[in-house]
């Protein structure tokens, strides 16, 4: 008699499908209106249908996109809009490292893999102690892009205003998309809670002082108090904490 196989390691179980399709569609949702809001921008400053499209499903990055939006708008040449596109997408660096153990294969399927890999997938995969869960990652990654894609080809058909976009408020749907990503950890332990009503403090005061940019520099700097505490049992090498979306293992008994 046989138990229930061992899932194979790179399948994708239904409950971390679940978790990471429940994500990705709540974080989508914002990131289809900041993409309708790209695609009615590219139109005003006489961007091609087709090019506006292709740009979200080759980049998939709203601060990237907007970023070359504002250099080309600027008077700025192709090259500078791609460098600025460029610098504020190296945040990936970093974060690419952090979640490379949730990666398997080769370079080629790994580099295709780390295309799920966008903020807001990146935040709701983190199990903590520089682990992350890649079903949720990329469930949740891929949910994003389809709605992404969606709402630009929509705002590029529709093509509204920009400042009607403004006065309807999308410029807070960035802030509700991460203010999500809190909310959505209630399992989250004291210092994970400290950091993030920390940081968002700081970049509440600096914000009457400084512009947008070094104000959230300021506010990341909020996450050093996390180097306060002890590292975690399972990153000093002992055993891991097992999360409620883990699998059972089990073997074959004859």
């Amino acid at each position: 008699m046989f138990k229930e196989p061992v899932p194979h390691e790179g399948a994708l179980p239904r409950q971390g499908l679940r978790a990471g399709l429940r994500v990705g569609f709540a974080l989508g949702t914002a990131s289809f209106l900041l993409a309708v809001s790209f695609g009615a921008i590219t139109q005003s400053q006489g961007w091609a249908a087709a090019g506006a499209v292709l740009c979200s499903m080759a980049v998939f990055s709203a601060s990237a996109q907007f970023a070359l939006l504002s250099a080309l708008g600027a008077g700025g040449g192709v090259a500078s809009a791609v460098v600025a596109a460029a610098l504020v997408n190296a945040r990936f660096l970093p974060m690419g490292v952090a979640a490379s153990g949730a990666l398997r294969g080769g370079r080629l399927r790994r580099a295709a893999e780390a295309q799920a890999l966008v903020d807001g997938s990146w935040a709701a995969a983190h199990l903590g102690g520089g682990r992350f869960d890649r079903r949720v990652l990329f469930a949740a990654g891929a949910v994003q892009w389809v709605l992404w894609v969606a709402g630009t080809a929509l705002g590029v058909v529709l093509a509204p205003s920009p400042h009607l976009l403004a006065a309807l408020g999308l410029d807070v749907v960035a802030p509700a998309m991460f203010l999500f990503l809190l909310l959505d950890a209630p399992g989250a332990d004291r210092p994970y809670w400290t950091t993030a009503l920390l940081g968002g403090v700081v970049a509440a005061g600096l914000s009457f002082l400084l512009p947008a940019g070094p104000a959230l520099i300021g506010a990341a700097c909020a996450s050093l108090v996390a180097l306060a505490r002890p590292l975690p049992e399972e990153d000093r090498g002992g055993p891991r904490r097992r999360q409620t979306n883990d699998q059972p293992r089990t073997e074959p008994v004859k």
